[in-house]
């Protein structure tokens, strides 16, 4: 593992009340082709119909990179002289299948607290960003709900091209299998932030006219995600860091989450703050939001709270995985060579029932661009 691995630029929409931060890359948005068949299949069918067949949609769903590869010969085949390898590919997925998906997971999230008791045997996804492709390969290869457990830290929208898929996928297998899938919320999982970052570009691109409203819909729903949770009791998990305003857990479930991200407090250090070597406890963190945090301050934190170990996403780390403060710690991140460009690998962690952890990491399918510069470089 690389000792000073290149962390995602993940700054507010800059404003004057919160962050001078800036976008660092200007991500160029491919060209896409998609498939209409679920269309026509759906719109000939009833409403209950649609709804009572997850098992085909989740299927359909899950056949994204054959459908894709199936795509791009045919393409290839019509105009063999144009490369289409940085083509992309998307599902059109109508827009009552997401309004009735968002209803139906705002419903399940609201039920669920602020922070969730879980138990291991559990996967751990980190950052997804719409790289969907990708959470497919991590699919294939573990598996899914029942035989296996999901618990993903959020940041599931912006920066990749299939955040609308990404979300489909999620949210239906939250339906699906609600005891055995769990979302947490991430930064990006606020308008104020997907609104610049490429979902709400998305939302339009492919639903024109519509577009904005399903944006809002969705994020009504994420609004509703859990922050964090706690498994085995003694594995606390979320998507960014931890908090110097937290002292015992009934603060985070006391909390109401059905808000934008606010710029301070518990809910903004837990979906905003990071790890880092530095003299300090605490410092302003270089992102323009919450704080950074040294081994002393996680010491602190843990034991406050009797936990063994912290689970947390929210960086690009070059190996997919990487520990802090010995193995206190550990960063996972889930979307391999991230915006096609900083050449990271990508893990998943799964949490056994013996509290042993191990990784299952992917390569990038495609060659990194150029390194990706970050106002947010973690000195791991």
């Amino acid at each position: 593992m690389s000792s000073n691995p290149k962390s995602k630029s993940l700054g507010r929409k800059p404003s004057n009340k919160t962050t001078t931060e800036k976008p660092t890359t200007n991500i160029k948005r491919r060209h896409s082709v998609s498939n209409t068949s679920l269309r026509k299949k759906t719109q000939s069918s009833s409403d209950k119909k649609e709804f009572n067949c997850f098992d085909k949609f989740i299927n359909y769903l899950i056949s994204f990179n054959k459908l894709e590869e199936n795509a791009k010969k045919k393409l290839a085949k019509e105009n063999p002289r144009k490369n289409y390898d940085d083509t992309n590919y998307r599902i059109n997925i109508p827009i009552n299948i997401l309004e009735k998906i968002c209803l139906k997971t705002f419903q399940l999230f609201s039920d669920e607290p602020n922070m969730l008791n879980l138990s291991s045997n559990i996967h751990i996804f980190g950052d997804i960003h719409g790289q969907y492709c990708d959470l497919i390969r991590f699919i294939d290869m573990i598996g899914l709900p029942p035989k296996v457990k999901f618990l993903f830290l959020g940041d599931y929208v912006d920066r990749g091209d299939n955040s609308i898929e990404v979300i489909s996928l999620l949210f239906s297998l939250k339906i699906k299998y609600p005891k055995q899938v769990f979302l947490l919320r991430g930064n990006h999982e606020c308008p104020l932030l997907n609104d610049a970052y490429g979902f709400k570009e998305e939302c339009i691109e492919r639903y024109k006219e519509k577009g904005e409203y399903i944006w809002r819909e969705i994020n009504k729903t994420l609004r509703m995600l859990p922050i964090c949770a706690l498994i085995e009791k003694k594995i606390f998990a979320t998507h960014g860091g931890i908090s110097p305003h937290i002292s015992n857990f009934n603060q985070i479930n006391d909390l109401n989450r059905n808000v934008d991200i606010p710029d301070k407090g518990i809910l903004c250090d837990l979906t905003w703050s990071d790890p880092k070597k530095q003299k300090s406890k605490w410092n302003d963190n270089d992102r323009g939001i919450s704080y950074t945090f040294n081994e002393n301050a996680l010491d602190d934190f843990m034991k406050k709270l009797n936990l063994d170990l912290v689970v947390r996403a929210h960086q690009v780390v070059d190996e997919g995985f990487q520990f802090f403060n010995g193995q206190k710690m550990v960063t996972v991140f889930s979307a391999p060579n991230y915006c096609g460009q900083v050449g990271n690998l990508a893990s998943v962690m799964l949490i056994k029932k013996n509290m042993e952890c191990s990784f299952i990491t992917l390569k990038p399918v495609r060659k990194k661009i150029k390194k990706q510069y970050s106002f947010s470089i973690s000195k791991q």
